[in-house]
């Protein structure tokens, strides 16, 4: 049986760490507030030039610019992004395991990797896959520069025929409580599916239908990855807090329960020490 001096060791370590997950909570409340201000206002923006560029691909003709045209699939790149620390409860576990599905679906394909955070990196990395790229530390001062670097490299990949489909695994970010983990394909660009016999006009290019074709791809794509580590910024802190709230709330209760079991410890001391008193009085 624990002595009383054990459990109130106990007592005091489960309260200090209680004071580390509330503080936690705090932290990323607060920085839960920035990256969803950040998603808010970046998301209305990607979501149209997304449906712009499905419009586009569905009425320009697909063999006027490499990223528009369909490719024999032999070749698939994930683009997988985690987080660089833990304690976030399900959020890289979803991402991990979704991964792991797209791979196996693919598996007879070659199936290569660019792990964006620790936690995907160390998962790949121990399981032998192949890793072209890895970007770990990409949460600390994210901005949009880091996205284009990314960005870029996917571009420059498809082009090179290093892959045939590029798909991007990320937390979609719904509320503090909930994300969806989402598997989008980025290259080629999916063309809109049109219904019944509605009229396909192509659109007016000036100056030329090439040019445009190469700067509005190239910001299409680094507008999708960057709305898509934003999108991961944010459900990474909500479901940090929501497990540091779970684990606040854990530890009183069990800081309750040891209060408890202390109390009862130390009424059966004195029970036992007020009998040997009244045993000892009556020998005398």
């Amino acid at each position: 049986m624990a002595t009383q001096r054990d459990i109130k060791r106990r007592i005091r370590s489960v309260k200090n760490t209680q004071q580390i997950t509330r503080a936690m909570k705090l932290v990323s409340a607060s920085k839960l507030r920035r990256a969803q201000e950040a998603i808010l206002n970046a998301r209305p923006f990607a979501l149209k030039m997304m449906e712009m560029m499905h419009h586009l691909a569905a009425r320009c003709n697909p063999d006027m610019h490499p990223l528009l045209s369909e490719k024999e699939e032999r070749k698939i790149l994930l683009l997988v992004i985690t987080s660089d620390k833990g304690l976030c409860g399900g959020f890289n576990s979803n991402i991990l395991r979704k991964a792991a599905g797209v791979i196996k679906e693919h598996s007879d394909k070659d199936v290569s990797l660019i792990a964006a955070g620790r936690k995907g990196y160390g998962f790949f990395k121990a399981q032998g896959r192949k890793i072209l790229h890895d970007y770990v530390g990409w949460t600390k001062d994210f901005d949009f520069l880091k996205a284009k670097e990314i960005g870029d490299t996917l571009m420059r990949l498809y082009l090179e025929n290093a892959a045939d489909k590029i798909y991007v695994v990320y937390n979609e970010f719904k509320s503090v409580i909930q994300q969806e983990v989402v598997v989008e394909q980025l290259l080629p660009i999916v063309p809109e599916k049109l219904e019944g016999e509605e009229l396909m006009v192509d659109y007016i290019y000036e100056p030329d239908e090439v040019a445009i074709l190469d700067h509005i791809l190239e910001r299409y794509m680094n507008v999708e990855v960057y709305r898509a580590f934003l999108e991961s910024a944010a459900s990474e802190h909500g479901a940090r807090m929501t497990a540091m709230d779970n684990a606040t709330r854990n530890a009183g209760e069990m800081i309750d329960s040891l209060t408890l079991y202390y109390n009862k410890a130390r009424q059966a001391y004195i029970t036992k020490e007020l009998i040997e008193v009244v045993n000892g009085a009556e020998a005398l």
